[in-house]
């Protein structure tokens, strides 16, 4: 590879890593084509964008992002990085559920919120919930409260109004 064709990796791969809410370094060796291709379609069904990158030209454009430079350790060997988006943990769930089916790609490491996780604790951050599913509890437990609040008004007026036939019913005409 020409220098300007690195420099031009590495500015593309900046710009990934820069607009990734992750990183996930894997290590791809032993795969086949068809599970690579397999592995890239489940990544492009949740937006996730997967790239096999040199180690070198992927340090260069983590530096000139600033980001998780602590995994450098990591990226020795074969390895494909995925970029999450929106969801900062759908790469792992993807990983995990490949891994678990074909024991292929190992997680050497990732990056969220620029810290640094070693792979042995992608099973913790798949089994987090999806980012609709933590709005969506957030949500709840913020609108128990108030529902809580509407049940008891509507209780003390169904209540009154109660009190209030009784009473008219007991006054004379």
């Amino acid at each position: 590879m020409k220098r300007n064709e690195k420099e031009q990796v590495v500015a593309e791969v900046t710009e990934l890593v820069s607009n990734s809410s992750s990183l996930f370094f894997t290590d791809f060796a032993g795969m086949t084509v068809a599970e690579s291709s397999e592995l890239r379609r489940e990544f492009r069904k949740l937006g996730v964008k997967y790239q096999v990158v040199k180690n070198t030209l992927i340090k260069k454009a983590m530096k000139s992002a600033s980001s998780g430079e602590e995994a450098f350790g990591y990226l020795v060997g074969p390895t494909g990085v995925a970029f999450g988006s929106d969801d900062p943990v759908a790469p792992a769930r993807i990983l995990k559920k490949f891994f678990d089916k074909s024991k292929k790609p190992a997680t050497k490491a990732f990056v969220i919120d620029k810290q640094v996780f070693a792979g042995e604790r992608l099973n913790e951050f798949a089994a987090m919930p999806t980012k609709p599913e933590m709005i969506g509890a957030i949500l709840g437990s913020i609108s128990a409260p108030i529902s809580g609040i509407a049940g008891s008004v509507s209780a003390v007026m169904r209540d009154l109004v109660s009190v209030i036939d009784a009473l008219e019913k007991k006054l004379p005409a």
